[in-house]
């Protein structure tokens, strides 16, 4: 046994017991969805999620609209987008914020933070013939994007679902979820989520789909666990190493 193949078994020896409940999810998925702010990249790393929703919110302001939100919401713009939708459904007001928060987002992509291992990750699943797809409450502009300039496209193959005018189908709920599962024609007993946050989780649950919670810090891994989560990780080199196996390298 090389020297080489001796690190990585002791590698994996050390991050078995952290994913000991995905591990068969993740080294049998037949079709994986990714979260994409968190998971694929920390979208808002240099376009930072408290100004756009100051910005969102003085847009409001300015045509008369107050935005009914405790201090910690009003710094995520995707709380202030649901906020309104919840006040005024179905308004023009709601399709126009949207629109609005859309191109925050595609502008935050050019200052978007990969999350450390993805990209590798992507790839060797991809090479392994796994079938992938982005399932998250941002645009689905935005993620396409982001996966085109990071030479990740081809992996997903135009399979990326994302927001849509229909704000009561935002994670929790399953709906871009089960949109990809019904795309791939895949089982989702058989597949695994990749998420961030608890509407993550929660939306696998509902779609029937095992989860992998994927948490930078404590904090995060916390409220990750506090909502149910069986498997959590912090880093994807972990991820990594299980799906590439014995004789690879992250």
């Amino acid at each position: 046994m090389t020297s080489e193949t001796t690190d990585l078994t002791t590698d994996l020896e050390q991050v078995a017991p952290v994913i000991e409940q995905a591990a068969h999810s993740v080294t049998g998925a037949t079709c994986v969805l990714f979260d994409f702010d968190g998971p694929i990249c920390g979208l808002f790393a240099g376009h930072r999620a408290h100004y756009i929703a100051d910005r969102l919110i003085g847009w409001l302001d300015g045509r008369g609209f107050q935005v009914p939100l405790g201090e910690e919401d009003r710094q995520d713009p995707h709380a202030v987008l649901r906020a309104i939708g919840a006040a005024h459904p179905e308004s023009p007001l709601v399709r126009d914020l949207e629109q609005a928060l859309t191109e925050e987002e595609l502008r935050a992509t050019r200052s978007a933070a990969p999350t450390p291992y993805v990209d590798e990750l992507i790839r060797e699943w991809s090479a392994r013939g796994v079938p992938l797809a982005i399932a998250t409450n941002n645009s689905p502009r935005a993620a396409a994007r982001y996966v085109s300039a990071r030479g990740l496209d081809g992996c997903f193959e135009r399979h990326i679902y994302g927001r849509t005018p229909d704000l009561d189908r935002l994670k929790p709920d399953p709906d871009c979820l089960n949109r990809a599962l019904r795309a791939l024609d895949a089982d989702p007993a058989k597949s695994l989520m990749i998420g961030d946050t608890p509407s993550d989780l929660y939306a696998a649950r509902r779609a029937g789909v095992p989860f992998l919670g994927y948490a930078k810090d404590d904090h995060r891994a916390a409220r990750l666990r506090d909502a149910g989560a069986r498997a959590v990780v912090d880093s994807l080199e972990e991820v990594l190493l299980l799906v590439a196996g014995p004789g690879s390298q992250a």
